[in-house]
């Protein structure tokens, strides 16, 4: 019995070693007695340093009530999540965020155990956007021109008639104060279209602000949104966050739905009561932004999913606008070859002559799941290797692009053992593209037909044959 006591000790031992966060637990009394190698690179410590060791006499800045450790102990309540920023024994600035958790055996406190994830590299690039926006608006009074969004409605390159209609509507709403909110794929050009509406307002020499509400860690993002304040938590300091950076501009919350659910009650406040508090203060500051927001994946899936909350849809789904991907845009891939090429011609000093007609056919039934970011990288390969005053073949085309291509073929020639009719795979192919439009309009059939270039008695004629 007291082997296999043994051997599960050891066996968690080694688990916990091999963790790649901080590892800290305390008995009852705040005696270390397991600290990891990953906690103690944090703290600029060895192991040995702080195991045996109570944590005030290795950890001297803390106290019982600021150490999450000891008050755990105290009060017995998990803390979840929490902040904290110190500098190590080394004079390293470290930033975590923490859970500190009590251990209880048959009804008894033993300890606490703390998990520190290491957040000082995104910390510090978030702390370095916000000082360079912030030195940018205070410079703004000196340059007056300035801001961060440098695309116009001029640079939204496109001859499909949806995107052009949605580039028109975007002009008309970017007169107004309304909330927008874009639906988009990855690579369909969201933040174009957002900085094009902020240079077309009257807001258009005031700041624009972006924020990747995927990119950082809740605990850390509420700060960058709100602001902190010194002493809110350890190592906080006075800073504004990304709402009055934003005064007088735009605020530009990218990934909305990767924002963490209890965060997005707090950001429904603030634009309620168009007030920010900072994190650890009793003060409001009154800001006026325009909330511009875009999603990755369909409003409807993420309310399912509960990763979006229905007040904060309908507060900022004012405006919505749904960027087609560049598989429904045909039309757009050739044009968008030749202005690519164009733009590589200069940037790389060649003359390369455009495409075979054989790669620009691949390019075209390519499906381009990264949308118009992945062509323009699709052509920039190309370009690295093309020679002057050739055109680009087939065998300079991204291996990945014509191996889909060859899988497609294959798929259709298994689909049809014989050759069917011209009429009969005419007519399927017919049905196929109009259930495309009809997807792409969720039903609207007088959208669909505006898609299709067709009259919508047509449409529903042709609706009715199938």
């Amino acid at each position: 019995m007291i082997s296999n006591s043994l051997e599960t000790a050891e066996t968690l031992n080694a688990i916990l070693k091999t963790i790649d966060e901080g590892i800290h637990v305390v008995d009852a009394d705040g005696i270390t007695i397991f600290y990891n190698a990953v906690a103690a690179t944090l703290d600029g410590l060895t192991p040995d340093e702080v195991h045996n060791f109570h944590v005030l006499d290795v950890f001297p800045s803390l106290t019982k009530e600021t150490s999450t450790l000891l008050k755990v102990i105290q009060t017995g309540q998990p803390i979840y999540n929490q902040h904290q920023s110190y500098t190590n024994r080394k004079g390293k600035h470290i930033d975590t965020v923490n859970s500190t958790l009590p251990l209880w055996l048959d009804g008894e406190l033993i300890g606490a155990v703390e998990v520190a994830k290491d957040m000082s590299k995104i910390k510090q690039l978030s702390d370095q956007l916000l000082d360079l926006q912030s030195k940018m608006k205070s410079n703004k009074r000196k340059t007056k021109n300035h801001t961060f969004a440098t695309y116009c409605f001029s640079d939204i390159i496109t001859n499909d008639p949806e995107l052009n209609r949605i580039k028109t509507q975007c002009e008309k709403a970017s007169k107004t104060h309304s909330p927008i909110m874009i639906f988009g794929e990855t690579g369909t050009g969201k933040e174009m279209f957002v900085q094009a509406i902020h240079n077309a307002s009257n807001r258009g020499e005031n700041p624009f602000v972006v924020q990747n509400c995927a990119a950082i860690p809740g605990p850390l993002l509420e700060g960058i949104l709100f602001g902190t304040t010194k002493g809110s938590f350890t190592g906080a300091i006075d800073r504004a966050g990304v709402f009055e950076l934003a005064d007088g501009g735009t605020l530009f919350l990218d990934e909305l739905n990767s924002m963490p659910i209890e965060l997005q009650s707090k950001l429904l406040r603030v634009i309620q009561e168009g007030v920010v508090q900072r994190i650890g203060s009793n003060d409001t500051r009154k800001v006026d932004v325009r909330i511009i927001s875009a999603l990755n994946e369909k409003p409807e899936e993420c309310l399912k999913s509960g990763r979006l909350r229905h007040d904060l849809f309908y507060r900022l789904n004012v405006v919505y606008f749904e960027l087609p991907p560049l598989r429904d845009r045909k039309t757009d891939i050739t044009y968008l070859i030749q202005h690519f090429i164009k733009h590589f011609n200069v940037a790389f000093q060649k003359q390369v002559g455009g495409l075979t007609p054989e790669a620009e056919q691949l390019l075209i039934r390519y499906l381009w799941p990264g949308n118009i970011r992945e062509l323009k990288h699709a052509i920039e390969h190309c370009m690295n290797f093309a020679e002057d005053h050739f055109s680009i073949g087939v065998d300079l085309l991204p291996q990945h692009v014509t191996t889909a291509n060859e899988s497609t073929v294959q798929n259709k020639i298994s689909e049809f053992s014989t050759v069917p009719p011209l009429r009969e795979a005419l007519g399927e192919y017919e049905q196929h593209i109009i259930q495309m439009a009809l997807k792409q309009t969720s039903g609207n059939i007088l959208q669909a037909a505006k898609i299709l270039g067709v009259p919508r008695q047509t449409l529903q004629y042709k609706i009715k044959q199938k």
